[in-house]
């Protein structure tokens, strides 16, 4: 139904294509998968689907039009929903709804059954005269849907529907747009998540404009039989230590903590005797289910061997004799308690947003917020930062009351926002220099502080851009730099990697890990659950209570149904949340 045929985009301006002479084609009744990292191509190719882009060759049939010269034809069958939330967002849902129909020439009486089927479809019926900018990130991705559908369309592209959406609400969306499929639709399912992608009936995996495989992503996976493997037995300083070590052996593909263990995969196939013979011996190591991920990693890799350039993979960081500020790497005490919830509370009129939460987070230690949206973890994690004043109780950081001295305690610690919140017209090395002093260092540490971090996160190339033009995985190491100049006793991160590609991720996450190593207190909100497994400790809010706390493990033990079941940390969380809402209705 769909066929790129040698299809090559170069935008002006630019050195190397967007799209590089692809040719695939797209079959009805399956949900296809777009997917790669950002600045991959996938938003192009969307674009080029739909008539808003022209290719700067070859040619992209759609249903038997031609995309290019049949614009009018191809959007007439089509329901797109881009990137970014493309809604109004201070008309109310009803009012964008309506709004969509009159677009697209739905017959009035025809409306009002085809909104109720919408929202009874999207569960939106309960909040009709809610403006959209009051809807949560789940509830905008529902309603930017709905919009889409105000017809029926024969072709659905949807543009990264879940980034920055929760696990829970993740799920409903899929469910949803199987519900939609039947053997005459195509769904192009654009993403940079790969444990959506491997939800897709097909896959189109794409890198830096190139394709790099099309099929299902069980193909994918199959390649990695027999190098995937789990290792346990590690206790926590030693699990870090390995996690570095292991990222820059030459045999390794990839790592990641999982909980107590740590997943590796190798270039060759290994037997799990021999794994453990030659890398772990004295510990318990098991063949691991391959996944997409694992795949996708290893294709990153072959292909960065064959073009004899360096690793797309990111080397691990291991801890530094100094940190970003100039503080110099020491034994700390990993009982010690740096930051600390005691019945924070903060309400908005007669709204309870965030009802007596505890914890603490120690000295060297990761701790995750996790929550579905509009649960109440960013209202927790701004009064922890000092943005937000607690209506009763307080927090601490380095044993500074942020009641009390909230401008003190703001000291302490790094804070890297959701959305780059960096001075876009300002340079890389600007921009340090602002938050250095911000942070109060004096000149010279500004100097020594910004001349170490633009070479530990490789920016040095980058120093007098403007950071609105950089790449956004660079876009992302400034932030983290920015926060880290002062040398921090806490971090702050909150939702870091949203929207940011797999590979990125794992940059950072090495990052983070080095920091924790350091003895940096670290508190994480994200919406990865293979993120959360780096945690130390992992907190799930749910409309604004504290519900569940522990071990990454431990969790996932406790939504166990039997001794057989194994879920994972997604499924843990779903089945938590599901659990209480059932317990409180």
């Amino acid at each position: 139904m769909i066929r790129f045929v040698e299809t090559r985009k170069v935008f002006p301006g630019s050195e190397s294509p967007a799209l590089d002479g692809i040719s695939a084609a797209v079959k009805p009744g399956r949900i296809t998968g777009l997917v790669g990292p950002d600045g991959a191509g996938k938003t192009t190719a969307l674009r080029l689907v739909a008539g808003l882009l022209t290719p700067t060759s070859g040619r992209i049939e759609v249903f038997g039009y031609d995309a290019t010269r049949q614009t009018r034809e191809v959007r007439a069958i089509l329901g797109y929903m881009p990137q970014k939330f493309g809604l109004y967002e201070d008309l109310t849902v009803m009012e964008n709804l309506n709004l969509y129909a009159k677009l697209r020439n739905l017959p009035r009486a025809q409306r009002r059954a085809q909104f109720d089927k919408l929202l009874e479809f999207t569960d939106l019926g309960r909040f009709q005269k809610r403006l959209a900018r009051r809807l949560s990130g789940g509830m905008k991705q529902k309603l930017g849907l709905a919009c889409a559908l105000v017809t029926t369309p024969k072709l659905l592209l949807l543009d990264e529907p879940g980034v920055g959406v929760d696990p829970l609400s993740r799920r409903e969306l899929w469910k949803m747009v199987r519900e939609l499929t039947t053997s005459e639709t195509v769904v192009l399912w654009s993403t940079s998540y790969l444990d959506e992608a491997e939800l897709c009936d097909e896959t189109l995996l794409f890198n830096n404009g190139k394709l790099l495989f099309a099929g299902a992503p069980s193909e994918l996976s199959k390649r990695m039989k027999g190098r995937v493997f789990r290792v346990r037995g590690y206790d926590p300083a030693r699990k870090r230590s390995e996690f570095a070590r292991l990222s820059q052996e030459r045999e390794v593909v990839d790592v990641l903590i999982q909980g107590d263990a740590l997943r590796v995969s190798f270039r060759s196939t290994l037997s799990s005797a021999e794994v453990m013979r030659r890398y772990f011996p004295g510990l318990a190591v098991e063949e691991a289910s391959p996944c997409f991920e694992d795949g996708f990693v290893d294709a990153l890799v072959a292909k960065a061997s064959e073009a004899k350039s360096p690793s797309a993979l990111p080397v691990a960081q291991a801890p530094p004799e100094s940190g970003s500020g100039g503080a110099a790497l020491r034994a700390f005490d990993s009982s010690e308690v740096v930051v600390e919830a005691r019945k924070m509370t903060k309400r908005f009129g007669s709204f309870t947003a965030a009802s007596e939460i505890e914890f603490s987070i120690r000295r060297g230690e990761i701790f995750g917020l996790l929550g579905p949206n509009g649960a109440g973890k960013s209202t927790s994690f701004k009064m922890l930062c000092g943005l937000l004043k607690p209506t009763s109780g307080d927090g601490f950081v380095a044993g500074v009351s942020l009641r009390k001295s909230s401008g003190e305690a703001r000291k302490r610690l790094g804070y890297m926002a959701q959305k780059f919140s960096l001075y876009g017209n300002l340079s890389v090395r600007q921009n340090l220099d602002f938050y250095g002093g911000v942070y109060g260092l004096s000149p010279r540490e500004r100097r020594d502080g910004i001349d170490r971090a633009l070479v530990e996160y490789d920016l040095t190339r980058y120093a007098d851009e403007r950071a609105e033009l950089l790449p956004l995985g660079y876009k992302q190491r400034l932030a983290l730099a920015s926060a880290t100049l002062h040398s921090p006793e806490a971090l702050f991160l909150d939702e870091p990697t949203s929207g940011v590609d797999p590979v990125a991720r794992r940059e950072f996450w090495r990052r983070v890990v080095a920091f924790a190593a350091q003895g940096v207190a670290i508190l994480v909100t994200t919406h990865f659950m293979d993120e959360a497994e780096y945690c130390d400790q992992i907190a799930l809010i749910l409309d604004g209570r504290k519900i569940a706390q522990g071990a990454p493990d431990a969790i996932k033990a406790s939504a166990k149904r039997c001794e057989t079941d194994s879920p994972t940390l997604e499924d843990a969380f779903i089945q938590l949340i599901e659990r209480e809402r059932s317990r409180t209705r």
